[in-house]
């Protein structure tokens, strides 16, 4: 984490490093090794947020306020660094973090975020744990922590969770009562288990995966959280809740659940070749481009940034800022998995990431990078997902230089667990069903561990 903290003579040394970093971290789309270059310099940037190898740090975790599942979206970024830059430097460093996270019962669940975690962000180590396995990475010593195997945990947990009494089915964003937002059903939580189910089909040839799917998709269509709104294009809105029976839908687009839906779409296309599929894979196609200037086709994060070139991170919050880098990754994919949406994504993917690469001009080390790619240099906006989403587009120019996903009949070696996730005491992974003297229990246990938390941190810091 470098960046520039001077006085006035800062607007100066702004100046000069964009000078020199932007002569210097100049993408040649055609050139391997310019983009090996400028990713490599990246990658050390979004390092330079991991806490895990530093005193006091935790494996798999990165600096606040970094929250856990983006840690799992982090690593998914640099698994696909590693695979498409053909380098496994930092192999080793990934699969410490995938490994160490897992939770007592192989399932990212772990006990230290069991109280707090989402569906969301136990889906994103899983959509990690399953690029992993498809892209043949180097398997674990240990075959509880498989890739497939954990990948499959991750999906029978949420399935588990699938919510029947209220609004005819899905997945609630959050999985304890306690936690705010557990009345909400979100199209992330539920894009995570849809695109996880996709995968799992492809990669197993099992069609109870493929049926999930289906049903998933289904329900988003039902309560209009995929929504036709225009003859041809697909909207993915955010999500609804349970007290008005998810009737009144909250229509905020964001670019990492059109690509979840997209790039599942894609992959069911392949696996099944199914007009059905293909039709549905165009249609959320043309939905994304909401999230590209209709001038340069640079990506944007519609919801939250100025899509006209104005300066800083807009209203995006840090999770937000880290979107578009799973939006590119989910681009790739679709690239590959539905050969005609090539040509249109890979315009998309080579203008944003020139763009990315000039955002790639800040800090004292220079290959900081901006959220606001429209400039051509750095905003003077910095941070982990900042580092991610000009990875990610990056990297995604090379989805086409390498093999596409393996699967388990043609070359995918990672071992599976069909019935894995559970544990011996938690075969129904359905929302607990708390009453109030629990949920005040709960509360009051959650403020006792907080103030002993900052009570030992006082502590050790005297």
């Amino acid at each position: 984490m470098k960046f520039l903290s001077c006085g006035s003579s800062c607007g100066f040394l702004v100046v000069s490093a964009l000078i020199w970093v932007v002569s210097a971290l100049d993408l040649q789309t055609d050139d391997f090794d310019s983009i090996k270059q400028d990713t490599a310099l990246i990658a050390k940037g979004l390092l330079d947020y991991y806490d895990g190898y530093k005193k006091g740090g935790v494996i798999g975790m990165f600096t606040w306020p970094y929250y856990w599942w983006e840690a799992g979206g982090a690593w998914g970024s640099l698994i696909e660094y590693s695979y498409y830059m053909d380098n496994d430097t930092l192999v080793p460093l990934i699969k410490e973090a995938l490994g160490y996270q897992v939770g007592e019962n192989y399932n990212y669940v772990p006990l230290n975020q069991s109280t707090t975690e989402g569906n969301d962000d136990q889906g994103f180590w899983g959509i990690a744990v399953m690029a992993a396995a498809e892209k043949n990475m180097s398997n674990p010593k240990d075959e509880r922590k498989a890739y497939l195997a954990l990948a499959q945990a991750v999906f029978n947990t949420m399935q588990a969770r699938w919510d029947h009494n209220d609004c005819h089915g899905g997945l609630r964003w959050q999985i304890f009562q306690w936690n705010s937002g557990y009345d909400y059903k979100n199209s992330v939580s539920n894009g995570c288990l849809f695109n996880i189910a996709a995968r799992l089909a492809r990669y197993t040839g099992n069609d109870s995966y493929a049926d999930w799917a289906e049903k998933v998709w289904e329900w988003m269509v039902g309560t209009h959280l995929i929504n036709e709104t225009q003859p041809g294009y697909y909207f993915v809105y955010d999500g609804v809740t349970v007290n008005d029976n998810c009737s009144e839908v909250v229509k905020l687009q964001w670019s990492y659940n059109q690509g979840l839906f997209l790039s599942g779409a894609a992959v069911l296309y392949n696996y099944t070749q199914d007009e059905v599929w293909h039709e549905r894979t165009k249609k959320l196609l043309a939905g994304s481009v909401v999230f590209f200037n209709s001038t340069n086709d640079i990506m944007y994060e519609a919801a939250c940034q100025n899509g006209k070139g104005g300066q800083g991170a807009g209203s995006c919050n840090q999770d937000q800022r880290s979107f578009k880098a799973y939006f590119s990754r989910f681009l790739g994919l679709t690239a590959i998995m539905a050969p005609e949406t090539s040509d249109t994504i890979m315009n998309w993917l080579e203008k944003s990431a020139i763009a990315a690469a000039q955002s790639c001009s800040g800090g004292t080390d220079g290959h900081t990078c901006g959220i606001n790619w429209f400039l051509g240099h750095w905003d003077g906006v910095y941070g982990l997902g900042e580092q991610m989403c000009a990875l990610e587009v990056i990297t995604a120019l090379r989805v086409h230089d390498r093999p596409p996903p393996y699967t388990a009949n043609n070359g995918g070696s990672s071992k599976g667990n069909p019935g894995g996730g559970y544990g011996a005491t938690n075969i129904n992974a359905t929302p607990l069903n708390l009453g109030s003297g629990d949920k005040a229990g709960a509360g009051i246990i959650t403020a006792i561990i907080g103030m002993s938390i900052v009570g030992a941190t006082v502590w050790l810091l005297l």
